[in-house]
C-alpha cells in the first residue's frame, strides 16, 4: 500500500494502550504479554496489509515534539542494574521514514510544531511492549516524543492530530503505566495495592462511560491520583492513545493485571462504539 492509501474497506484500526511496566517485562510477561501477543496476532489475521505503529513513550521526553524519522533505529537498553539477559534483547523493527513524514505532517497541520529525529533509538518503553505485541519485529515503527510540558490535553491532541492513520493501516499506541509510584516498589508484593486497583478501575470506569472530561481532569477527580503517579509521563501516553480512538470508542481490556503489587498492567483496545 502507498502511504497515503486507506485500508480497503476503510475500516480503521483500534488504538492501544498498553502498560509496560518495568524493563524486566521482557522476560517475565506475566499475564500481560502473552495477552498482548494474542491481541497483535488476532490484529495482524484481521489487518493483514499492516503497515506501521506510531508510538509514544514516557521514556522520550524532548522539550519539543519529535518524530523518529530513521530507517533502521537501534535497540536502547536504557535502564541499569538488571539480569544480564535483558541488556542481549534486540528488537530489529525497521523504522519508515515515509511513514514518520506523514505523522510530521499531521502534527504540523494540526498547530504542533514537530522536528523529526533521525538518530533516536528504540527506548524500552517501546521496545519492550512490541516484543511481546509483534515478536517477529516485522512491522514498521515510528516514535513519537511526548513533549516535557504537555499535559493531558496536549497528549491528547497529537493523538487526534494522527487519528487519519487509523483507516490507512497503521496502529496508534501509547505505551506507558496505569499506575507508576517506583518510590513504593520493593519488588517482593504479590498482592496489589488497595490505592492501584481503586485508581486503575476509577480509570476504567470512566473510559467505558465515554467521559472525557473526567479523565482529562484525572489528576483531581480520579482516587489517589497524585499516588498512582508521582509525575505524570507515564501515565500522559494514555491520553495520545485516546486521542487517536475519536470521539466515541469501547473498550476491550486485554490485561488488568498488577505486578510487584504496585504496577498496574492495564492494558486496553479503544476502537468506535458499536
Amino acid at each position: 500500500m502507498s502511504a497515503t492509501a486507506p485500508h480497503p474497506d476503510h475500516t480503521p484500526i483500534p488504538a492501544l494502550y498498553v502498560s509496560h511496566g518495568a524493563p524486566l517485562f521482557a522476560i517475565d510477561a506475566g499475564e500481560t504479554g502473552p495477552a498482548l501477543t494474542r491481541w497483535g496476532q488476532g490484529l495482524r489475521a484481521r489487518f493483514p496489509d499492516l503497515r506501521g505503529v506510531v508510538i509514544m513513550s514516557p521514556h522520550w521526553i524532548a522539550r519539543t515534539p519529535q518524530v523518529m524519522t530513521g530507517a533502521q533505529p537501534a535497540t536502547w537498553h536504557d535502564f541499569g542494574g538488571f539480569p544480564p539477559a535483558l541488556y542481549q534483547l534486540q528488537y530489529p523493527a525497521p523504522g519508515s521514514p515515509a511513514l514518520a513524514a506523514e505523522v510530521l505532517r499531521l502534527l504540523q497541520a494540526a498547530g504542533i510544531p514537530a522536528e523529526g529525529d533521525a538518530k533516536r533509538p528504540f527506548d524500552h518503553g517501546a521496545w519492550v511492549p512490541l516484543m511481546h505485541l509483534f515478536p517477529q519485529a516485522d512491522v514498521p515503527v515510528v516514535q513519537v516524543a511526548l513533549p516535557a510540558d504537555a499535559g493531558p490535553a496536549e497528549v491528547y491532541a497529537m493523538g487526534a492530530a494522527l487519528r487519519s492513520l487509523r483507516t490507512q493501516g497503521v496502529l496508534v499506541l501509547g505505551s506507558g503505566s496505569m499506575t507508576h509510584n517506583l518510590g513504593e516498589f520493593f519488588g517482593g508484593a504479590h498482592t496489589p495495592a488497595p490505592y492501584v486497583l481503586e485508581f486503575s478501575r476509577w480509570i476504567e470506569a470512566a473510559v467505558a462511560r465515554g467521559d472525557l472530561q473526567a479523565l482529562l481532569n484525572y489528576r483531581t477527580q480520579a482516587p489517589h491520583a497524585v499516588r498512582a503517579h508521582p509525575t505524570e509521563d507515564h501515565f500522559l501516553p494514555f491520553f495520545f492513545a485516546l486521542g487517536a480512538a475519536g470521539d466515541d470508542w469501547q473498550a476491550d481490556y486485554l490485561s488488568r493485571e498488577v505486578m510487584y503489587g504496585i504496577l498496574a498492567m492495564d492494558a486496553f483496545a479503544l476502537q468506535p462504539a458499536a
